[in-house]
């Protein structure tokens, strides 16, 4: 539904057969695209191709006139260069990481050898660096978590290890997340959507919310268990929410190079913003509605043991989704349509071009102002929009909370085996996006879009988070089949790596000039580079055991 966009003037031929007008142009492609030709007189149509062009292919629309006193023409489409395949770099970089993974594997089962074994332990020290990592606070027993109970969590005495799957997902979503902001190499599907839809980049950064969420039950868990009172619990809360927003302030307003930054266009929101605002609402909520012991209604209702010890926070998650529902539809929008879910721009027809996000970019701009919003948002690769739109605006962050707090649900199958674990919550999760959606990208009731973080978003994201998080858990705490390298490292390291990321993205060796910029295989090679250096300095530090802890 994009307004039709001028692309070229093909100038006449003026009669002459062997020399006909031509004009060059460069088309996207990433989507099928609609050429429609119109006659210098009167503007009207004379033909229309929709095609999908193949990237770096040359073309040929040639257009004859088959009638002069009708005026109609026929117009073919010549291939004169054929596409390249672009995924071929790709494929090769598939092919190197799977020889490096076999040569771990190889590794893997010379360490099956006990003198081998016995060699790399006393020279690495790696039982006093597991030893020291499994008194942090903050995970479940691997032995626990294995046990079939359906007893609800409760805060319990016990000293516990820490659970290498629930950093080994989140090392994956940040390794993917840095893959992602270095650029992806130039890959669509590595990009955030224009709008509605998902990509690989839409899904890492709510898995992190989820997994935070996840964090924040076993952190909380391990501070009560020691005996910490709420009021110190608390203060702590509250530290790290402030230090993650100055961090994520800080982190999203560089100016190096480019001397002092002004106030008047500091942008507020952003990330670890978002974060920090999260971890705050939702380990505050936790906390505030701990429970010593275990009441008797879970026993008397198995079904919902996943639900009925945090009734109150529930009701609290629904109240908040009832807020952001009623926002987004309800809430009056000057010169917009109300409930307007729409890109703005050329979205639309061109009905609404400064509707960009209906509610959520309207409240943003209201309560932050357009100077200290994202200027340079997503839909204006497609949609042309010129009004600044933040992602991590105001109104996006209650679904985030929410997606938290669907995270915090998760340390309560760590308690059952995995043949009896509750998939209800999560299956209606995506009973739920279908009905959102309508299973379609464009023409559901709520559309999947990342820049909304729209319910319907959070609840598909979540399902799969869900899934992930469950099958590396069962191959690395339950089975041991995988110790969760690489991904393990970066994961006890995220803060670090992510603000190292943001901050040195710019620099050598993490970027270069490059002689083609229009090459998928020298963007690739830069942008995997940069993301294994990360995850080496992250190996590098855990050796260390060196972590840097908000």
């Amino acid at each position: 539904q994009c307004l039709y966009q001028f692309l070229a003037f093909v100038p006449p031929s003026n009669g002459s057969l062997s020399v006909p007008g031509t004009a060059s142009v460069m088309v996207d492609t990433q989507h099928p695209l609609t050429l429609q030709l119109n006659s210098s007189l009167g503007d009207t149509e004379l033909c229309k191709i929709h095609y999908h062009f193949g990237e770096f292919g040359n073309y040929s629309l040639v257009v004859k006139t088959l009638n002069t006193s009708t005026k109609t023409v026929s117009c073919d489409l010549v291939i004169n260069e054929g596409p390249i395949n672009s995924y071929l770099p790709l494929l090769f970089a598939v092919l190197v990481y799977m020889g490096v993974l076999a040569v771990f594997i190889a590794g893997r089962l010379l360490m099956k050898i006990d003198p081998v074994r016995n060699w790399v332990y006393k020279k690495l020290n790696l039982r006093e660096t597991d030893r020291l990592i499994n008194t942090e606070l903050g995970s479940p027993n691997t032995t626990d978590s294995v046990n079939c109970d359906s007893t609800p969590r409760v805060w319990s005495t016990a000293s516990r290890q820490r659970l290498h799957s629930l950093d080994t997902f989140r090392g994956l979503s940040l390794i993917i997340m840095v893959f992602v902001n270095y650029g992806g190499g130039k890959y669509w599907f590595f990009k955030h959507e224009s709008w509605n839809g998902l990509t690989v980049a839409d899904l890492v950064f709510p898995w992190f919310v989820f997994i935070m969420g996840t964090s924040i039950s076993l952190s909380l868990s391990s501070m009560m268990r020691w005996g910490s009172s709420k009021q110190k619990v608390l203060r702590k809360i509250l530290w790290r929410s402030f230090v993650l927003i100055l961090l994520g302030v800080i982190v999203v307003n560089p100016n190096y190079c480019l001397g002092p930054l002004s106030w008047d266009n500091l942008r507020i929101p952003g990330v670890l913003q978002r974060l920090g605002f999260t971890y705050l609402v939702v380990a505050a909520l936790e906390l505030l509605f701990a429970r010593a012991e275990s009441g008797t209604w879970e026993a008397s209702y198995p079904a919902l043991q996943d639900i009925l010890p945090h009734w109150p926070q529930w009701i609290f998650i629904l109240m908040l989704e009832a807020t952001w529902l009623c926002l987004t539809f309800l809430l009056p929008v000057p010169g917009c349509p109300r409930g307007y879910l729409g890109p703005g721009g050329i979205g639309d027809f061109g009905n609404y071009p400064n509707c960009t996000g209906g509610a959520a970019g309207y409240i943003d701009r209201l309560l932050l102002g357009e100077k200290h919003m994202y200027q340079h948002p997503s839909s204006n690769v497609i949609y042309q929009t010129t009004m600044p739109y933040d992602p991590e605006g105001i109104l996006g962050t209650i679904n985030s909370i929410v997606m938290a707090f669907l995270g915090v649900q998760v340390p309560l199958f760590f308690s059952s085996c995995i043949d009896y674990i509750n998939f209800s919550n999560f299956l209606f999760q995506g009973i739920i996006s279908a009905i959102l959606t309508k299973c379609s990208k464009e023409e559901g009731f709520i559309p999947i879009n990342k820049n909304l973080w729209s319910i319907s978003y959070v609840t598909t994201t979540s399902c799969f988070a869900f899934i992930l998080l469950l099958l590396i858990y069962y191959l690395v705490d339950v089975k041991k089949l995988w110790s969760g390298a690489p991904f393990f490292y970066p994961g006890m390291n995220s803060i670090l790596v992510y603000i190292g990321h943001e901050v040195f993205a710019n620099y050598f060796p993490f970027k270069w000039k490059m002689q083609d910029s229009q090459s998928h295989a020298e963007h690739l090679t830069q942008n995997l580079t940069a993301t294994t250096l990360w995850v080496i300095i992250s190996y590098l530090l855990y050796r260390r055991r060196i972590f840097l802890k908000i």
